[in-house]
């Protein structure tokens, strides 16, 4: 502890105890005691009521810029949105083209083409790339997803025209250099090799796999597999590049400090030479067909200090009519810190960290599924309690829940459109998934609108627990004796090396 200087013997001091103060003092001491008990008892008066939450206030109306449409000499459509409350700007290029598009044999092509195109581009190395994006304050990135790839450029408005030709360079003239793909693919079978040795890593794998089968796209994840990666050679990069990223496939997304009319010329000159084909014909992921019997299959993992456990089946597509009322589903059963599942397995049993439920919507229909990381000699007590929730969600819910349920919806909504990284993002989401110009503006809405009923009926649709499959990653010789006393449906085990090939 730090120790603080000693005054001086002349310095002041309180008087010892039981000694008399002066006149002057004395008064302003008991003036001073008096109004802190004046205090204290008007605090008393104006203590809050802790016996019940707060009443919640009117759901606050999100109102959003508009969007100006435009598009570029060549096709490629630009929305532009103004905000202007910092100097900044976010440019998104979106191509419609993700893991969903790889060819059979080829998976995991986009997800690595997406990761090589800033690692060298026009006559630029990757080292170059970072150097001059940092020298402009910008920040560069590639992405890709089973639905879409994107590269985004977020930077000091001021430097826009500066940046937007090293942005156009990484999205339309990539290099694929042999070392760099190395590197990159060395990484990515070393994450593989790591996940071996972790049940949360192994887990998502293993339900995919169960859940859609080995043939399909999403019986697979994104990155591919060990085979994929070291087969992949920067021709086949270059392949699915030319094939995909097209004028005609992509949309260019800016929100920020600019005007429409002053940022059009800006991207006119760095994409408008971009030329190519009409938009690619893409070939939607088939729908799965949808599990019919439960199943149970217990990834081996001894010594694990959790079981990691997922429930569930095919859910929907993004394009689902009753996307609002899953949303609300999902937000009591399990897509909350105060849903059902989190509640019962975290705080009335203590058996997880965190309990919950999502519906992982894509173009095509992606999972819905359950999940919590367990205590390994709590694992049957676990699913017993995931099995009882899924049960129960398809009882009416009452008035109170309902309401709670849209209230959180509701009201956490805008903090999605707090950045103008965040705006560019939910309108990616209306490019890649069609959604109208009046989606967000109607979003609270129609989340309030949502009823009892509907979401009762959603339940027996969507949740149906008798046909879901179990995945329990952990101890097997510890945790299968439990699990088959709970005479849930037929086990069998999976080992790793078949999970992660």
């Amino acid at each position: 502890m730090r120790r603080g200087r000693r005054l001086p013997a002349s310095g002041f001091r309180l008087p010892a105890f039981g000694s008399r103060l002066p006149g002057s003092l004395a008064t302003s001491l008991a003036t001073l005691v008096v109004v802190l008990i004046g205090s204290a008892a008007g605090f008393t008066q104006e203590r809050p009521d802790r016996s019940k939450p707060p009443a919640l206030g009117p759901v606050a109306s999100l109102r959003l810029p508009p969007i100006e449409k435009r598009a570029l000499s060549n096709g490629v459509p630009v929305w532009v949105v103004e905000a202007h409350e910092v100097p900044l700007v976010q440019v998104s290029l979106v191509v419609m083209a993700g893991s969903g598009d790889d060819p059979q044999g080829q998976y995991g092509v986009a997800s690595l083409t997406a990761a090589m195109l800033d690692e060298g581009a026009g006559s630029r190395s990757a080292l170059d790339i970072a150097d001059v994006a940092e020298f402009l304050g910008a920040n560069l990135t590639t992405s890709s997803s089973f639905d879409a790839s994107a590269v985004r450029l977020n930077v000091p408005v001021r430097r826009l025209a500066d940046a937007l030709p090293l942005m156009a360079d990484v999205a339309l003239r990539p290099t694929f250099p042999v070392a760099e793909l190395d590197r990159l693919r060395q990484e990515r079978l070393t994450a593989i090799l790591q996940a071996r040795d972790d049940a949360t890593a192994v887990v998502g794998p293993a339900f995919s796999q169960v859940a859609f089968g080995k043939t399909h796209r999403y019986g697979t994840g994104a990155n591919g597999t060990t085979a994929t990666l070291k087969a992949f050679t920067p021709e086949e990069l270059k392949v699915f590049h030319a094939r995909h990223f097209q004028p005609g496939n992509a949309t260019l997304i800016v929100v920020g400090d600019v005007s429409t009319a002053g940022v059009m010329p800006l991207l006119e000159q760095a994409f408008g030479s971009w030329k190519g084909g009409a938009a690619v014909s893409r070939t939607p992921v088939p729908a799965a067909p949808q599990l019919t019997a439960g199943q149970v299959v217990v990834v081996d993992m001894p010594s694990a200090e959790q079981s990691q456990i997922r429930i569930g089946w095919i859910g929907v597509p993004r394009s689902t009519p009753d996307y609002f009322a899953l949303q609300v589903l999902n937000t009591v059963l399990g897509g909350s810190f105060t849903s059902r599942l989190n509640q019962n397995l975290r705080e009335e049993h203590g058996y997880s960290y965190g309990a919950n439920s999502r519906f992982d919507m894509r173009l095509s229909a992606g999972p819905f599924l359950a999940g919590a990381g367990v205590q390994t000699d709590k694992t049957a007590e676990s699913l017993k309690e995931f099995f009882k929730e899924l049960n129960a969600i398809g009882a009416p819910i009452s008035a109170e829940e309902l309401a709670k349920a849209k209230n959180y919806l509701a009201l956490g909504f805008p903090s999605d459109f707090e950045t103008i990284g965040d705006l560019s993002g939910r309108l990616e989401e209306m490019v890649v998934y069609k959604l109208p110009d009046n989606y967000y503006a109607d979003y609270v809405t129609r989340i309030q609108a949502v009823t009892a009923a509907e979401v009762q009926k959603a339940a027996a649709t969507y949740i149906q627990p008798g046909k879901f499959a179990v995945v329990v990653v952990g101890d097997q010789k510890t945790i299968e004796p439990g699990i088959r006393g709970l005479n849930l449906a037929p086990l069998r085990a999976l080992s790793v090396d078949e999970v992660l090939p």
